[in-house]
């Protein structure tokens, strides 16, 4: 389940950062491709990622040597990705995610010095659960430049998927600390947290969104269950029962409150009566046939056999005493 959410989690957050703002390059100061170049960046905005596609690869093909044409393919190549999922094109989204990553791979090699070449490259490699390669991608974002916000946080999620929860924590406090008012950040931190079975720090985190947002139903319900592994399933069920008050049809709420009030009712259940222990039995006398020791018989018969021989060999030989009576 666990694993289950942190895909969720980082695929829909990063889903929210990147939908936020498209950051194409501008179009290049001079060049054939300029013209090309701008029609690809206001298709893209407009959603056309397959037109904006054509357009940067006219741009690409005018001016081979500029990396922004292959940064700004790139994004679209990702974006049409993005809706190609939506609509359930799994065939499709794959390959305008390779394409994308080949477009900023070029972009890495055209522009080594760029930190952005390494944070477009690493979005997409977290995107395709490609998180070591994410992570080194952003390690060298961060070290081309080091006050990087995002990078932080897109190299969190990437710890995320692969349970480096501690790296994970210090990411995102990294960024709360530059800016706090970003609750997403809060979120992720107590996945991590939680993750590493420090529960007392992730419901803080939770209790930090609630107090802004009180009817935040999935920081109700992420504290529900965290309460849940933590074995405080009294605190979990009022979470459970305000989320499911503020979206009655969240089966998984339902089911997961069922299963916090069943171990609540389980462990507050009256012990067993102590079984009556069983009367030890009394053992029996011995009988005084029982006493009798067959060797001793034996022997005593033995011991009679010889008395009767030594008895015999003392009287043989002896004139047998005769009355004096006449008869």
């Amino acid at each position: 389940m666990l694993n289950k959410q942190i895909i969720t989690i980082i695929t829909v957050s990063f889903l929210w950062i990147a939908g936020a703002q498209i950051a194409f390059a501008k179009k290049p100061a001079g060049g054939g491709g300029g013209n090309h170049m701008q029609r690809g960046i206001e298709l893209a905005q407009q959603k056309h990622f397959d037109a904006a596609v054509a357009e940067f690869t006219k741009a690409i093909e005018a001016n081979p040597n500029d990396a922004r044409g292959y940064a700004n393919r790139g994004t679209a190549y990702r974006q049409g990705a993005r809706t190609a999922i939506a609509a359930g094109d799994q065939e499709g989204a794959s390959t305008r995610y390779q394409s994308a990553l080949a477009d900023f791979s070029k972009y890495v090699e055209l522009a080594p010095k760029d930190a952005s070449a390494y944070l477009e490259r690493a979005a997409t490699e977290i995107e395709l659960k490609q998180y070591d390669a994410a992570v080194t991608d952003l390690n060298k974002a961060l070290e081309l430049k080091p006050d990087d916000i995002n990078a932080n946080k897109f190299r969190g999620f990437a710890e995320l998927g692969l349970s480096q929860w501690d790296k994970a924590v210090a990411d995102f406090t990294a960024v709360i600390q530059k800016k706090p008012d970003d609750l997403q950040n809060y979120d992720r931190r107590a996945l991590a947290y939680r993750g590493l079975k420090n529960y007392d720090a992730a419901i803080a985190d939770y209790n930090f969104l609630l107090s802004k947002n009180p009817n935040d139903v999935e920081a109700l319900t992420k504290r529900g269950y965290t309460y849940s592994l933590a074995l405080q399933y009294e605190k979990a069920i009022p979470d459970y029962e305000a989320a499911l008050k503020i979206n009655p049809q969240d089966n998984d709420t339902f089911q997961r409150l069922q299963y916090a009030q069943s171990m609540l009712a389980k462990r507050n259940a009256s012990p067993p009566a102590a079984a009556s222990p069983s009367p030890t039995p009394t053992p029996e006398k011995p009988s005084l046939i029982s006493l009798i020791n067959p060797l001793y018989v034996g022997i005593g018969i033995v011991a009679l056999i010889i008395i009767a021989v030594i008895v015999r060999f003392l009287t043989r030989g002896k004139a047998e005493e005769t009355s004096n009576i006449i008869r």
